[in-house]
């Protein structure tokens, strides 16, 4: 069933076991998410999926979708989940030039948010991916927001750091 391919991929990536991301994600498949992602993420295939994987793993331990709803219509599929997970490392995000925009020092904290995840399939594999988040909600229970000047400094020191390591 096509909703069980699409649920196997959110699977995969949180878990890190990427070699089986071939079976589950089609060679032209691109995710519409990855332009505030690191370059490899913009490309297309099993690679550029991986790299996401490896983009959020960098940032968040533990994580994991638990799902509460899929539904497919044809070749169009929507996943409704809450994605957790535990802020260990900086979360980075790109500008288009593919430069370091933000970097979130990491707060040790756990989020819980909603989401939903569409697919589009073709050959029973990932064609298309796309997301609906709730970006302020996870910022909010990682004390991104209302940041204080505190971690301002911190953000900023943290964005030095992550330009001089992808130069």
């Amino acid at each position: 069933m096509s909703t069980d391919v699409c649920i196997r991929s959110m699977a995969i990536m949180a878990s890190g076991d990427l070699g089986e991301l071939a079976s589950v994600v089609h060679p032209e498949a691109t995710n519409r998410e990855a332009k505030d992602e690191p370059p490899a993420c913009r490309g297309k295939g099993p690679a550029a999926f991986a790299a996401t994987a490896h983009w959020l793993r960098a940032g968040f331990a533990d994580l994991s979708f638990e799902i509460h709803d899929s539904v497919a219509d044809g070749d169009l599929i929507a996943v409704h989940c809450t994605m957790s997970g535990r802020h260990v490392g900086p979360f980075l995000s790109y500008d288009e030039r593919g430069e370091v925009a933000q970097a979130m020092p990491p707060t040790g904290r756990t989020f819980a948010i909603t989401q939903t995840h569409w697919f589009r399939m073709k050959d029973g594999q990932v064609l298309e991916h796309w997301a609906n988040r709730d970006d302020f909600g996870m910022a909010t229970q990682l004390g991104w927001v209302p940041p204080t000047p505190a971690f301002l400094w911190r953000m900023a020191r943290a964005k030095r750091k992550a330009r001089r390591a992808t130069r």
